[in-house]
């Protein structure tokens, strides 16, 4: 029996075209999936009712009238909304069932795709994992006692454990890659403003962004295309980097203490097949990391505590203890603060971009290492290494890709950065990189 799962979205839409599978038989199969896994991995928290109705639906139109990806699935972070089921946020302060469906739903439902349902989410895209929520955190399929970063926790382990092939994450400070990464899929970033925010109910408004996790980066940059319709990641998947220039920011991370030794190596690796496939690599600089990190926290904090005022004032004791800590910081930040830390991000986004300037992508490590044991949480909150929060600051897309894996099966993820509404080079590059090294072939 074909594992249908298991195959990338193209061909699952082919087969559908050649009636070889009916909507509804896939439909099927991503249920039994989510049946046979769901309840170890704690990905999915709201099953779409409506599912098998809608894959019939698909299936008693004829081919022609058929929409270019209807039948296939996706899930949704539990932050933005799908008319007719709840939208909780993580949260119990957050109990409510959405009208409308979220502007990035409505694309992908224009494409033809089909919700399965919503997935697992830190508490209001904050930090985690934490157990005083609605449901209890997903868990990282290559080892069930380790966390899958956040705060599209769900939808990194939904993709990763085979329950669907695309999900919609959100990423204010990370919250795509770092669990791509950690989960061992494909995380992409796309440039601020590029996806359509409404209906995705917001962190930090100056640093949120809507975009897929993926089974593999061909099905990212068409969810991509379809989210943005006339963007064309996908335009250029399956040419050759012969030529390209990539920037890669090694002392950004090698002489860290944080860096596990095996995610220096797997980013060498990543650097050394880049160069084999016809890439020029080219050693740069940036800035040290932790004040970009420092200064992009400047921005979330204010803005999430702005946005989360009332609800506080409210409903206090609604909000889990970290969500509560986390979103008070913000109380004590002036808008001169935030002013200051918006120029610092200006001047950020215009080095990058004189980086790019004569390089086609940027390369540094998505984290340090791989994904936390939730032992690790068991004192508190435990702070997990990462190099993605400065591209929320400036704005530039990337993408998370598989760069190896630790001694004891954990995997690691390295990143590109592009240029602004650069996801086609992003997406070629990243394509070229993972048929060259076959780390998302290995399956959780």
């Amino acid at each position: 029996m074909t594992d249908w799962l298991n195959m990338p979205l193209r061909a699952q839409s082919e087969a559908l075209a050649k009636g070889e599978i009916s909507a509804l038989e896939l439909a099927e199969a991503h249920l039994a999936k989510i049946d046979a896994r769901n309840g170890d991995l704690r990905a999915v928290v709201h099953l779409n009712e409506s599912l098998r109705a809608e894959a019939q639906a698909v299936d008693a139109t004829p081919l022609e009238d058929r929409a270019p990806l209807a039948g296939l699935c996706f899930g949704v972070k539990d932050i933005l909304d799908v008319a007719g089921q709840p939208t909780l946020c993580g949260s119990h302060a957050h109990p409510q069932s959405a009208h409308a469906d979220a502007a990035a739903v409505t694309a992908l439902r224009r494409a033809g795709m089909l919700v399965i349902g919503k997935l697992a989410t830190y508490e209001y895209a904050l930090t985690g994992p934490a157990y005083d929520q609605p449901y209890p955190p997903a868990r990282n399929p290559w080892n069930l006692e380790h966390i899958t970063g956040g705060s599209s926790s769900g939808s990194a382990a939904a993709v990763a454990g085979g329950l669907m092939r695309v999900a919609l994450g959100t990423d204010t400070g990370g919250s795509i890659r770092a669990p791509s990464a950690y989960c061992g899929i494909i995380g992409l970033k796309p440039t601020a403003g590029l996806v359509p925010e409404a209906g995705c109910f917001p962190l930090s408004p100056s640093l949120d962004v809507i975009g897929p996790m993926a089974a593999a980066v061909e099905d990212a940059a068409l969810v991509l295309d379809a989210l943005v319709p006339g963007h064309d990641a996908s335009a250029e998947i399956g040419q050759e980097i012969t030529g390209l220039t990539i920037g890669y920011a090694r002392d950004w991370f090698a002489q860290d203490p944080a860096a596990d030794p095996a995610l220096i190596a797997g980013m060498d690796e990543t650097a050394g097949l880049l160069s084999q496939l016809g890439a020029r690599i080219e050693l740069i600089d940036l800035p040290p990391y932790q004040p970009l990190e420092d200064t992009a926290t400047v921005i979330l904090q204010a803005e999430a505590y702005a946005i989360h005022r009332d609800g506080l004032a409210q409903r206090f004791n609604a909000y889990g203890v970290d969500a509560r800590r986390n979103l008070l910081t913000g109380a004590v930040l002036t808008p001169e603060d935030v002013e200051v830390a918006r120029a610092v991000g200006r001047s950020f986004a215009d080095l990058v971009d004189q980086r790019l300037a004569h390089c086609a992508a940027l390369l540094a490590p998505t984290t340090l290492g791989p994904a936390p044991a939730f032992a690790d949480f068991a004192d508190g909150p435990f702070w997990t290494v990462m190099r993605t929060m400065p591209f929320n600051l400036s704005g530039h897309p990337s993408i998370s890709v598989p760069c190896g894996f630790t001694p004891k099966d954990l995997p690691l993820g390295a990143q590109l950065i592009g240029k602004k509404k650069g996801e086609r080079t992003l997406c070629r590059i990243a394509h070229a990189l993972e048929h060259a090294s076959q780390h998302t072939a290995r399956r959780a």
